[in-house]
């Protein structure tokens, strides 16, 4: 059998391999979850579970509405602040930016991905929640410092993502849009853009995952507090928090709660990965 007969079987091998492996793991996780969660869910009862507004396990009361809640205002924070931040670097360095300045700041955007949770979690204990406790009401664990932190998270997902996109655009389009009489930036924001929104609407996606699964940075910050927040400036807690919070001494039904939260967490960022692919395709249409 000649040689690349077997090294493109071997290639291939491995690829379908490396594909069944990913899959896999994506199933156990599943199963896992499913398994522990939902029969803790049919004890508590589903209503119970996700609109109930305490969560006292020593009184068996497992409501995570707060949480519910708590890590959809997170996220919506983080949105505000790290998208239109993301996207306009994105844009900056792939059509604006000289040779040197995108030499600079493409290091510090790969710099930022790096970085662990826990420092993140430092920068807002040591900087922002001081920050804010020196110019709003409250300690500054708070809702905003959480929001402000991970959207500086998300950030080098974003930025990357964006970038390589554009830099993906067919170099034609942008000639077409200026042999036509338009300028530079009316150009990149009227044809490049819109050219290159399924790849940015990808990363806007990995951002948000990012954002409502981080956890460490979020506990250091966020306040903890398992109630709704009713201003910027009170604690607020996650879903991902109040399990890591929680998981270690838990126990029975208080265990299978977390593992619960867990389900919903899951089908929570499949929801929204849901909802962005039809947002996507509903422009491509277009």
């Amino acid at each position: 059998m000649p040689k690349h007969v077997i090294k493109e079987g071997a290639a291939r091998f491995i690829f379908i391999a490396s594909a069944g492996i990913s899959i896999l793991a994506v199933a156990l996780i599943c199963v896992f979850l499913f398994a522990n969660g939902v029969p803790a869910l049919s004890q508590i009862g589903l209503p119970d579970f996700l609109f109930g507004m305490n969560w006292r396990p020593a009184n068996d009361l497992y409501g995570i509405f707060p949480m519910i809640v708590g890590s959809i205002y997170v996220t919506a924070g983080a949105i505000l602040v790290g998208v239109p931040v993301g996207l306009l670097t994105a844009i900056f360095l792939s059509r604006f930016a000289s040779g040197r300045v995108a030499r600079i700041i493409n290091p510090g955007v790969q710099l930022l991905a790096g970085i662990p949770s826990v420092v993140y979690g430092f920068f807002g204990l040591v900087i922002i929640v001081p920050f804010i406790r020196s110019v709003a009401p409250g300690n500054g664990l708070s809702l905003l410092a959480a929001s402000i932190l991970l959207g500086i998270m998300i950030l080098p997902t974003i930025i990357t993502v964006a970038k390589n996109s554009l830099d993906a655009v067919p170099q034609k389009y942008y000639e077409g849009a200026l042999a036509l009489g338009a300028d530079h930036e009316r150009a990149t924001f009227r044809v490049l853009v819109p050219a290159a929104l399924s790849g940015i609407m990808a990363g806007v996606v990995l951002g948000v995952g990012r954002a409502i699964g981080e956890t460490m940075a979020v506990v250091m910050i966020a306040g903890n507090q398992p109630v709704i927040p009713e201003s910027l400036f009170n604690g607020v807690r996650t879903m991902t928090a109040n399990i890591v919070l929680e998981m270690g001494y838990a126990a029975d039904l208080h265990r299978g709660a977390l593992i619960a939260t867990g389900v919903v967490l899951f089908v929570f960022i499949l929801l929204i990965t849901l909802l962005f692919n039809a947002i996507k395709k509903r422009s491509e249409v277009r």
